[in-house]
C-alpha cells in the first residue's frame, strides 16, 4: 500500500504543488487562432504567367470549399409583369426539380430595340430582402430603406438601359418567412448550421442562386451575353465580389459596403453565417477571392462614414488586390470610389465605369 501512495504521490507530485492555470477563455483562443490563420495560398508572385497560375488553383479551392453551388440547366417559372413608366418588371419565381425556388425579379427597360447589357444586382442584409433594389416602393417599408440607402440600385440601373436581374438570397425578404420562428436567433447563423448538418453552406447556396438568375439574363433574348456586369450593396457587395471572382462572364463589378476581410470580422463574436465559407483562412481570405476577379475591372465604393469598414483593413485588402492586377499589367483597373457618406450604395464613379465596359 505505501509503495502505490508513494508512486501516486510521484506522479501526482507536480500536479499538486503547481498553482493552477485559468482556462483560456474561448475567445481569448479563437481570436488568437483567427489572427495567426494560415492563408497559405496568398498571392506571392510578381509575373502575369504566375498570377493566372494561382489563379487557377485557388479557385478551384475556393469552389470546393463552397460545396456544390452549380445552378439548375433548366427551370421554370411563373412571372407577374408590371408595366411602369419606363420599363417592364417581372416578378418571377423559378423552380427545378431538386432545388428550393428562387424570388427574382427581371426589369427591363421600354424604348430602345436590339440586344442591351446586363445587370446582375445583388441585395443585402434586410428584412425586405430584394425588394428595395428592384424599386418596390409601394411595399409596406420599402420606400423607407430605398432612402435610407439609395437602395434602388437595379431600378436606376433599367432607367439606364440595362435588364437587371434581382435575385432573393437566403435568409431575406421573401425566403426569410416570419422572423418570430427563429426567436432571439440571428437567421444568419440559424441557417448556417442547419445547412451545415446537412452537408451545405449558406454562401455557397447564394452563390448558386446569383449565378441562376446570371443565367436568366444570359439567356434572355433582349441580353446580350457578352455584356453583364454586377453590383451590390453590403451583403450584396460581397456576393458580387464572390460572384465576379468565380464567373468570368461577369465583365465588370462594382462592390459597395464591403471592402473588409473576414480574418478581421471574426476577430470578435460573430454570428453571420451567410458570409462564412469553411475552412477559407486555411488559405486566404477577401483580398485573394477579389484578386480571381483579374484582369477585369472592379470597383469599391466605400463611405468616409461606414462603421463596418476598417480603414487599415481596407488598405490590406487593396494591397494584396493589386499586386495581382500588377503582375497581369492592369493595376488601374482597381478602383476606389471614396465619398462622403455611410454605408449606402453611391452610385457614381462605378456606374460610369460600368457604362464605359458595357455601353447602354
Amino acid at each position: 500500500m505505501r509503495i502505490r501512495i508513494a508512486l501516486l504521490a510521484g506522479l501526482l507530485g507536480p500536479l499538486l504543488v503547481t498553482a493552477k492555470e485559468p482556462v483560456p477563455p474561448v475567445c481569448l483562443r479563437l481570436n488568437a487562432d483567427v489572427k495567426a490563420a494560415q492563408l497559405a495560398m496568398r498571392f506571392k508572385g510578381n509575373t502575369a504567367a504566375e498570377c493566372q497560375d494561382w489563379q487557377k488553383h485557388f479557385a478551384a479551392k475556393v469552389k470546393e470549399l463552397l460545396g456544390v453551388h452549380a445552378p439548375p440547366k433548366r427551370w421554370r417559372a411563373s412571372v407577374v409583369t408590371s408595366e411602369l413608366d419606363d420599363h417592364w418588371r417581372m416578378d418571377m419565381q423559378m423552380t427545378a426539380d431538386g432545388y428550393p425556388p428562387l424570388p427574382v425579379y427581371l426589369l427591363v427597360p421600354k424604348g430602345k430595340k436590339g440586344k442591351r447589357p446586363a445587370i446582375l444586382a445583388i441585395h443585402g442584409h434586410g428584412a425586405h430582402g430584394h425588394h428595395p433594389v428592384a424599386g418596390r416602393d409601394d411595399l409596406p417599408g420599402v420606400a423607407k430603406a430605398i432612402k435610407n440607402s439609395n437602395y434602388d440600385y437595379g431600378r436606376q440601373l433599367v432607367r439606364l438601359g440595362y435588364v437587371v436581374a434581382v435575385p432573393c438570397l437566403t435568409p431575406f425578404g421573401d425566403r426569410l418567412g416570419k422572423r418570430e420562428a427563429f426567436g432571439k436567433q440571428d437567421p444568419c447563423a440559424d441557417v448556417f448550421i442547419r445547412m451545415s448538418i446537412l452537408g451545405k453552406t449558406l454562401m455557397g447556396e447564394n452563390l448558386r442562386d446569383c449565378l441562376w438568375a446570371l443565367e436568366l439574363l444570359a439567356q434572355h433574348e433582349a441580353v446580350d451575353p457578352g455584356r453583364i456586369g454586377c453590383v451590390g450593396l453590403s451583403y450584396g457587395g460581397r456576393m458580387t465580389m464572390l460572384t465576379a471572382a468565380l464567373e468570368p462572364r461577369v465583365k465588370v463589378c462594382v462592390i459597395s459596403g464591403a471592402l473588409n476581410a473576414m480574418q478581421e470580422r471574426v476577430s470578435r463574436p460573430y454570428s453571420c453565417g451567410a458570409q462564412i465559407i469553411p475552412g477559407l483562412l486555411k488559405f486566404g481570405d477577401v483580398p485573394e477571392i477579389a484578386s480571381l476577379i483579374a484582369p477585369r475591372e472592379c470597383v469599391w465604393e466605400v463611405g468616409a462614414r461606414d462603421g463596418l469598414i476598417d480603414a487599415t483593413w481596407a488598405e490590406e485588402i487593396l494591397r494584396r488586390q493589386r499586386r495581382a492586377y500588377k503582375a497581369l499589367g492592369v493595376e488601374g483597373r482597381v478602383i476606389v470610389d471614396r465619398f462622403d457618406g455611410g454605408h449606402v450604395w453611391h452610385g457614381t464613379t462605378g456606374v460610369k465605369v460600368l457604362g464605359k465596359i458595357l455601353r447602354p
